[in-house]
């Protein structure tokens, strides 16, 4: 899904830089639109745009959304800071004070926040920052401009620590999003960023596209930020529906039957244990002095039965009732495991969440082990079977409900950081063929 960024410089009420915009939006394909000072004055009913449906916001910020697409929820923490909640994403659209280098110190402050209070949910902070968030960012002439402070930079880079976000446009040499001529000469800086979890950053393309600041086809003085990401959207109602993006592009409408989302469905009914668990017994209970396991997705326990057998203290939990594995009181497992848990869960959200449930039984000092499918068996399996593209995996049963996603061990370690996990070290290798894995510990402090 193609989501756009960008300052609009109040010119949204020109006739002209609107039907200029409208034309950019259908030949990008792009189905969200946030913008920074889109209109004049503030308070103003926000115009029409072909194709889109306002979803909320006002002068300083506004989002627009794809007709095609049921709205997001928006709120508006400060007057600097839309919420805008797509689907498993959260997005925080910003636009910094333009003047006071103080104010934009308080504001990233403010920010940083707002976004630890989401509580590791996947994030993207986006917008026009005013600043450069290095010294090469920002130039006047030829030298480094002295517009952006030290207290600013060390705000920012507080920011993307506390959320683990990286700054996705930092090549090594800056592409400008924004030029001005001033005492006779050239200001550049790459103020309009987008701040993205690290743990998505390999699976989402991000570009600036500054055709929209020159030329005949202009529209505003800002570069905007190009953000296809691994998500899929909701339609909207038919009714809702007045004017769709698809009629305007010729593009396949978006498609309105809704899928209930059923990972238990995934679950194997096994006669013999799975070859996690018997590697898990192998290689690591021992070596690492293992007393007590809780296998977390257990489905129907065969595998708990398994780790019995090995003379364990060994539970299981699985959110499906059917399974017969309700939630035990006990918690402070040596070893909690999460066996092709992870990878049939539909977006990096759940993930998260799930992995923190499961690290939430381990006592400090104690492992978890994550095991999924790996991405090369999920790719084949998905062109064998034709499986249908959604968010960053594929239903690989639209009837049953059941999505799949390969997990290497690199996104497995980072889903773990916003789990408050961290990768066990000295630890042996799994042989999982087909498989990725990580054995991960949780810490004691």
């Amino acid at each position: 899904m193609l989501l756009a960024s960008v300052n609009l410089n109040k010119r949204l009420g020109a006739t002209g830089a609107r039907s200029r915009l409208a034309a950019w939006l259908r030949e990008r394909g792009v189905q969200i639109l946030l913008a920074q000072e889109p209109f004049k004055p503030a308070d103003r009913t926000p115009p029409t745009l072909g194709g889109f449906q306002c979803a909320g916001g006002d002068g300083y910020l506004a989002v627009w959304v794809s007709e095609d697409l049921a709205p997001p929820t928006v709120s508006a923490p400060t007057p600097w800071v839309q919420r805008i909640e797509l689907e498993w994403l959260l997005v925080l659209q910003v636009h910094l004070d333009a003047g006071a280098g103080s104010l934009r110190v308080a504001q990233l402050v403010e920010l940083a926040a707002l976004a630890a209070a989401e509580k590791g949910r996947p994030l993207l902070v986006c917008g026009d920052f005013n600043l450069a968030p290095r010294p090469e960012d920002g130039l006047f002439g030829k030298e480094v401009s002295a517009f952006t402070t030290k207290a600013e930079r060390q705000a920012l880079q507080q920011l993307t620590r506390i959320a683990d976000l990286t700054d996705t446009t930092a090549d090594d040499a800056p592409v400008f999003t924004f030029e001005r001529v001033s005492h006779g000469k050239p200001s550049r800086f790459r103020c309009d960023l987008a701040l993205l979890s690290s743990h998505l950053t390999p699976v989402t393309a991000i570009t600036a596209d500054s055709s929209v600041r020159s030329g005949p086809t202009a529209f505003t003085d800002h570069s905007a930020l190009l953000i296809d990401l691994p998500l899929s959207m909701r339609p909207a109602e038919p009714d809702d529906v007045l004017f769709a993006l698809s009629e305007l592009n010729g593009s396949t409408p978006a498609v309105r039957t809704q899928h209930e989302h059923q990972p238990h469905k995934t679950a194997m009914s096994r006669q013999a244990p799975s070859p996690a668990s018997r590697e898990v017994t192998e290689h690591l209970t021992g070596p690492l002095g293992i007393g007590s396991v809780l296998d977390h997705g257990c489905g129907r326990g065969t595998d708990i039965a398994h780790y019995r057998s090995a003379g364990l203290r060994a539970e299981g939990f699985d959110p499906h009732d059917g399974f017969g594995w309700p939630r035990p009181r006990q918690t402070g497992f040596d070893l909690v495991t999460s066996v092709f848990v992870l990878n049939v869960l539909p977006d990096p959200w759940q993930r998260i969440q799930a992995l923190k449930d499961a690290a939430s039984f381990a006592r400090p000092g104690g492992y978890v082990v994550v095991v999924t499918r790996s991405p090369e068996e999920i790719a084949k399996a998905a062109a064998d079977g034709n499986w249908s593209v959604h968010h960053d995996g594929f239903w690989s049963s639209r009837s049953k409900g059941t999505f799949q996603r390969g997990i290497a061990p690199c996104e497995i370690t980072a889903i773990a950081r916003q789990a408050g996990l961290v990768p066990a070290r000295g630890v042996p290798v799994l042989p999982l063929p087909g498989g990725c894995h990580a054995v991960l510990t949780k810490p004691t402090a």
